[in-house]
């Protein structure tokens, strides 16, 4: 990824697809909301573990014996997977898979590494809560395109354009032995 400055910012402008360049606006823009997002993922992990009072009363919190899918599983209730959601509400699968997924696509976007594995998992993640939502039902805001939708998109650019590598970790991530052999894990 090649990241450029105001110069030759003109000759950007006029190139028909500017390919692998970005100005260093956009590569800082790019890593303020891959942080911005990665917070949304860890603050709902930390929120639904400790129950701050947000999203989750101290009462519900993962570690006061609450379930952090109970509630939103259960309370499905439109779309054909409704019987699937209800039936796998609040089973230690669905609780750990789901903490496990959001503290790992947290700490990933803010810290710049495994941006890949982030995009595909947040993605996921999203696709699997808009389902549960289906917001295709009347009543809906957008039938289409929501918060889900947006989150998941905004992942899948943050891998593309490499955003971990400012502002993050991901340059020397990328260094990694491991990494250099399984690009995947970039």
């Amino acid at each position: 990824m090649t990241i450029t400055g105001r110069s030759h910012a003109v000759h950007l402008e006029q190139v028909e697809a500017p390919g692998s360049m970005l100005t260093h606006a956009a590569a800082r823009t790019l890593a303020v909301l891959r942080v911005a997002l990665g917070f949304v993922f860890l603050w709902a992990f930390l929120d639904k573990t400790f129950g701050f009072g947000y999203a989750t009363p101290a009462a519900k919190a993962w570690i006061n014996g609450g379930s952090p899918t109970k509630g939103f599983l259960a309370s499905v209730d439109a779309g054909p997977f409704q019987s699937f959601f209800h039936t796998i509400a609040g089973t230690p699968v669905a609780d750990w898979g789901f903490m496990v997924g959001l503290l790992g696509i947290g700490v990933a976007l803010i810290l710049g590494i495994g941006m890949r594995i982030a995009a595909v998992a947040g993605t996921a993640m999203m696709a699997l809560m808009w389902l549960a939502e289906w917001p295709l039902a009347k009543g809906s805001s957008n039938p289409i395109v929501d918060y889900h939708v947006i989150y998941a998109l905004g992942a899948i650019v943050l891998a593309l354009t490499y955003a971990g590598h400012t502002w993050g970790l991901g340059r020397l991530w990328a260094r990694i032995p491991l990494v250099q052999k399984n690009r995947w894990l970039i």
